[in-house]
């Protein structure tokens, strides 16, 4: 690896021995099927992951990758890769286990949070994959994310954003049901109808509608429901997810995977992000999260 400046998205040393296993055994099993195996790999994993963290972390097109990185086509090509083969989903399920038995938690979730938001995407998403959502007046995507109670990623769904709460739901319940056979209760909205409860039951889950205090205003955390806002929160902080900028919703179901695995290697390491209320700054520059 060519040794340059480091950028404040970078993985630590900590961070690379956490996620390296999975990349390399990928790399290995790629190898192996391949005509050319003795032939050195031309790029390293961990700059590739730093490019693609630095993309998620800044909101930068491709394209614009700084130019000590990898060719950005070579990132994306990674990238793509790594989504179409899970490895991003899989770095999430590791993280969030080891995260939770730090917590003093079960590996294995048995309660868990649904929620949905909707996010203006960018003129390179195709109209196809777009919708509206009326109650918020937002033309673009879906995001349908289900936690535990730690706020930790389960499962994500993005769709257009005209697709109905209960809809999107339905679909992750089952996807969560399937992965995580321990849960056995979810918490949701009032935005998510009585079928689904109904459809919830049929998978062995309780489901419970939590809603605001009457007369509430303004921003009032809501039981058990607070923890999943808090968790997209914690997305905003990545700009390429302040607006959806994919061409295609898997790909922005890994920019959230990703997101949340750069989020639990932090934690797991001790290690802050760079904001711009970081006191420790160099001559105060702001930074935005």
């Amino acid at each position: 690896m060519t040794a340059r400046r480091a950028y404040p998205s970078d993985l630590s040393d900590a961070r690379w021995e956490l996620i390296e296993p999975i990349l390399s055994a990928w790399r290995f099993e790629r190898r192996g099927r391949a005509l050319d195996f003795g032939r050195p790999p031309r790029h390293d994993l961990r700059e590739i992951m730093n490019a693609i963290l630095y993309v998620d972390r800044t909101g930068c097109q491709w394209a614009y990758l700084p130019h000590d990185f990898p060719p950005w086509q070579s990132v994306y090509g990674y990238f793509a890769k790594w989504q179409t083969g899970g490895i991003f989903a899989q770095l999430n399920g590791l993280l969030r286990e080891l995260v939770r038995q730090q917590e003093g938690k079960h590996r294995h979730p048995s309660a868990c949070v649904i929620d949905a938001q909707s996010v203006k995407t960018s003129t390179s998403v195709p109209a196809r994959s777009q919708g509206i959502d009326a109650g918020k007046k937002i033309v673009g995507r879906k995001r349908s994310i289900l936690t535990d109670t730690l706020g930790l990623l389960l499962a994500v769904l993005v769709t257009a954003a005209g697709v109905q709460d209960s809809t999107a739901g339905r679909t992750l319940l089952e996807q969560a049901a399937a992965d995580h056979p321990s849960l056995r209760k979810v918490w949701v909205d009032g935005g998510y109808r009585k079928h689904f409860i109904d459809h919830a039951a049929t998978l062995g889950i309780d489901l419970a509608i939590v809603q605001r205090a009457p007369g509430a205003r303004g921003f009032t955390p809501i039981p058990k429901r607070w923890t999943v806002e808090r968790t997209y929160g914690w997305l905003m902080l990545h700009r390429r997810l302040v607006r959806d900028y994919e061409s295609y919703p898997h790909r922005s179901e890994a920019m959230i995977h990703l997101a949340m695995t750069d989020l639990m290697a932090r934690r797991l390491t001790g290690e802050s992000t760079v904001s711009w209320r970081d006191p420790a700054l160099p001559n105060k520059k702001r930074i935005s999260g």
